[in-house]
């Protein structure tokens, strides 16, 4: 269940607000290899990209803004597909100040992105043509494909964390939902760069949200 080193090495990242920070969580050749906890974006890059030399990094966090208030149309694909998500603001929106810092995560996300932009820049179409790149994904778009379309918000830590079982991944240093959501982050990186057929919603303007497809 833990992994060798010599097998490539994937990422994956669960962004909350600048009091929760980053979790990410490194699979080598599918098993659990490390993880870090930070708020702080340049030592998570170095972590990934020196500690790691990470292939391929899958982020939960909007790579883009929407042009319009109705969302992206990666996010009106998964809405139309039965799979709920949230509508990712226009830029001018999330930058404007919030009584509640709702947009924050995002805007930690977009820091991220843009301090992985030189070594691994967001992927703008499928099947990846980089050897090193990152992509944005979605915890429960990843479940509900996983599980043949079944999944409950409600049941997201027992029904995550059972997807990892299955996949013999180590569940022990994943003591949280957020643990869980960056391991879910780094398989789905890793069955995209290992053949498995994938399921891209939107395009390329607007951002991609790449998830497993359903088996």
């Amino acid at each position: 269940m833990f992994a060798s080193r010599s097998a490539p090495v994937v990422v994956g990242i669960d962004v909350g607000g600048p009091k929760k920070g980053f979790h990410a969580v490194a699979l080598a050749g599918g098993r659990y290899w490390d993880r870090l906890p930070t708020g702080d974006v340049a030592k998570l890059v170095a972590w990934c990209v020196e500690n790691m030399a990470a292939t391929v990094i899958a982020v939960d966090a909007p790579c883009r803004w929407a042009k319009s208030g109705e969302g992206r149309l990666a996010e009106r694909e998964l809405m139309q597909a039965g799979i709920w998500c949230f509508s990712t603001p226009t830029v001018d929106t999330a930058h404007q100040p919030h009584p509640t810092g709702y947009y924050d995560w995002m805007l930690l996300g977009e820091d991220l992105y843009r301090a992985l932009q030189p070594t691994h820049p967001v992927c703008g179409e499928w099947p990846i043509r980089r050897p090193r790149c990152c992509f944005e994904t979605f915890p429960h778009a990843i479940t509900w494909h996983l599980r043949g379309g079944n999944a409950d918000a409600k049941q997201k830590r027992p029904q995550r964390r059972q997807l990892l079982e299955q996949q013999g991944i180590a569940l022990d240093p994943l003591t949280n939902i957020d643990w869980v959501d960056a391991a879910l982050c780094a398989l789905t990186a890793h069955l995209a760069v290992t053949g498995r057929k994938m399921k891209a919603f939107g395009e390329s303007q607007s951002g991609l949200i790449i998830v497993p497809a359903q088996p």
